[in-house]
Order: C-alpha cells, then structure tokens, then sequence
C-alpha cells in the first residue's frame, strides 16, 4: 500500500515524520480538520511528498486505526493475565478498547461520517481495515482461550468474530454517548455482560445451542 523504506533511511524518515504529524493532528484536531496540507506543513515536507507517501489522508486514518488497537491489544493483554472468569474476560477486551478511543470522543462524528459509506477504505469491515480488525478479533479469541468456563466446541470457533460485531455496535453507541465519562456506555456494557454470565449455563443445552450457532454463522457472514 504504502511505499517501501528501511528504518533509518531519510525515507523512513519523513514517512515517519508525515505519519507523526497526522496521528497527533487527529488526535488534537479530529478527523474534519486534518487535512494533507496541514500535515505536510507540520512534518515539513511538501504536499507532493505527503502524497508521495500516503495518497489520501484516509491511508493515514488507517495508521491511526492500526496504532490504537496495537495500544488496546498492550492494555487487554495486561489485564486479562489477572483472571480466567469468561466474562470478566470479554469485559477487560471491551472496556480497554473504549478506553483507548477516549481521546477521539470529542471528534467521533468526523471519523464516523468518513467510515460509513459501504465503499469506504476506512468502514471497519473493509479490506483496508483488516491489520485493525484482526487485532480486536484477536483478542477476544485470546480472552475465550485463557477462560476457566469452556465454550462448546461447535460455538467457540465463531464467537471472536461475533464479539468483535458487538464491539463494533458498542463503539456506536459509545459515539453517541454524551453522558458525564460516556458513563451509559458503560451501563450498556455491564447490563448485556450480565445478561450473557445467565445464558452461558445454557449454552450446552442443545435446544439454546442450535439457534445460537445459526446466529454466529449468520455474524460471520456479515463480517466476511
């Protein structure tokens, strides 16, 4: 996608400098306000350059996407060494991922209104977001594998993807969420959390665990 560079080359250099001066203006300037121009500006490059580098700012949304579940992949592993409970498992890679989208709150309609059109680079389930999208899928695989309670096995193989469409529909909400520290979001979470510690007994019931399965496989459709 990107042009080729060994480290320490000047042309790792100013990709690196372009890279740096557009995560930290979407970070302190949202996603609207970031533009090539500024970002040439600030990494000291020219536009051409900038562009020679990454051909639309969307390429660099893409690194912004990738760096934040690098840093929530950092956070969730540390936690989830603490406990095998299943659900306080899934909660761990919830909550880490909404923690490391905090400082983009403010800004979280820009970034929406950019990823909703089907044929957008930067929509979570296109092929652009897939590095993104295989982090999160990841660990919510690794946050079932550490777990005390086993899932069956007919269930299991599917629920990563399932749970990463859930993260992605909490993240939605979270977006919205104007309440003091998106504190509802929370709520949210901790309510279907608790919902799922009831139903997981149940899971083995073969009555619950069919139609179950029909849903997982109807979620990884809709991922795929």
């Amino acid at each position: 996608m990107f042009k080729n560079a060994d480290a320490g080359t000047k042309a790792a250099q100013t990709r690196e400098a372009i890279r740096a001066a557009a995560l930290r203006s979407f970070r302190e300037e949202g996603f609207d306000a970031t533009t090539m121009r500024r970002i040439a500006a600030e990494s000291g490059v020219s536009l051409g350059n900038a562009y020679y580098y990454f051909p639309t700012k969307n390429h660099l949304v893409q690194e912004l996407y990738l760096e934040v579940q690098e840093a929530h992949r950092a956070a969730a592993a540390a936690a989830l060494a603490d406990t095998d409970d299943l659900i306080s498992r899934i909660r761990i890679v919830l909550r880490t991922g909404l923690a490391q989208l905090t400082p983009f709150h403010a800004f979280a309609s820009g970034f929406l209104t950019a990823m909703v059109a089907p044929d957008s680079p930067l929509n979570p389930m296109s092929p652009e977001s897939a590095p993104a999208r295989r982090v999160v899928v990841g660990l919510f695989r690794d946050a079932l594998e550490g777990a005390r309670q086993a899932l069956p096995a007919d269930v299991r193989p599917r629920m990563p993807h399932a749970l990463w469409l859930v993260y992605l529909l909490v993240c939605l909400y979270w977006s919205y969420d104007r309440s003091p520290g998106q504190r509802n979001t929370e709520r949210l979470v901790d309510h279907a959390l608790r919902l799922c510690a009831a139903v997981l007994p149940f899971l083995r019931v073969p009555v619950v665990r069919a139609p179950l399965r029909a849903l997982l496989e109807l979620a990884g459709e809709v991922g795929a």
